[in-house]
């Protein structure tokens, strides 16, 4: 089948309708290696149509006007080259609230939800007024959503990258969260008189320098390698963060970090070398482990 170029087919002259434009793109992203072809070719349909996916089902044999064609056509093709979705849509849903995205941060992860998950949990006790931390911030994802589930808490966040913090402002301006941003290596511009805090948290570059030709091509050929690699081992920052963390931690602060999969032995032994104690490994929803989290007492 040609692409969708026009309102109907040159070889059949049958009509593009939703249903036909959406199994087209699905089959030829998939021979792609996309992991969601039909899904992803329903969030671009439905951007272009100003419609929920719901509606591509409902309107599933209206004919698309040449304009309508042409404005998908132009997301597909930037999609079928690996771009990611989220950043042709400008946006990415993260614990349940939309956040601004576009290539100078990371596309925000489901798996990275469990970091919230833990460091709300573990942190109960200190749910009123706590001073929280948080490292390597991107999008502003996690430093937000814990501000928005907890407005009396202080949420500072940091990253070296100032055009990541350019994109976490705006997420903040845009949900209404008041988050205090620095741009900053790990705890470098924190200052030793700053007062120390509850709860830190870092999803920190975590892939190791080599195994980033191999991820797939949506990841390493569009989104920032500074936020995906750390050194050789991969846990360059990662272990810095971990030695350093005590000195920024009250009696009994806690500090919950993402890692790679299979490093979660590995940095469990960092922390328990740090002097953290009641060190936990939390998996995520594949079984994986995904962060590392323990007390500074």
């Amino acid at each position: 089948m040609t692409e969708p170029t026009n309102a109907s087919s040159a070889d059949t002259d049958e009509p593009w309708t939703i249903a036909r434009v959406l199994s087209w793109s699905a089959g030829d992203l998939r021979q792609r290696s996309s992991t969601s072809p039909r899904l992803d070719a329903e969030l671009l349909l439905a951007r272009v149509l100003d419609c929920d996916r719901i509606r591509l089902i409902i309107d599933g044999t209206r004919p698309l006007s040449s304009s309508e064609l042409q404005r998908y056509r132009e997301l597909h093709k930037r999609r079928r080259r690996g771009e990611p979705v989220a950043y042709l849509l400008g946006e990415r849903e993260f614990y349940g609230r939309c956040f601004f995205v576009d290539s100078r941060v990371l596309v925000p992860r489901p798996e990275t939800e469990h970091l919230v998950d833990v460091a709300l949990e573990r942190t109960r006790a200190r749910s009123l007024s706590a001073r929280v931390l948080d490292l390597c911030t991107g999008s502003g994802a996690v430093a937000i959503t814990l501000k928005k589930e907890r407005p009396t808490t202080h949420v500072v966040a940091t990253d070296i990258s100032a055009d990541a913090l350019s994109v976490a402002k705006e997420n903040a301006l845009r949900l209404g969260a008041l988050v205090t941003f620095i741009c900053s290596d790990g705890f470098d511009s924190i200052g030793k008189e700053t007062k120390k805090f509850d709860l830190i948290t870092a999803n920190p570059p975590y892939i190791p320098e080599a195994n980033h030709a191999a991820l797939p091509i949506d990841v390493r050929g569009f989104e920032p390698k500074l936020a995906l690699t750390s050194g050789i081992s991969g846990l360059d920052l990662t272990s810095r963060i971990v030695s350093e963390a005590p000195r920024m931690l009250v009696p009994g602060g806690l500090l919950a970090v993402e890692i790679d999969a299979p490093s979660g032995t590995l940095v469990r032994e960092l922390f328990l070398a740090a002097g953290f104690e009641d060190v936990t490994v939390t998996r995520d929803y594949a079984g994986r482990d995904r962060i590392v989290s323990g007390r500074h007492l």
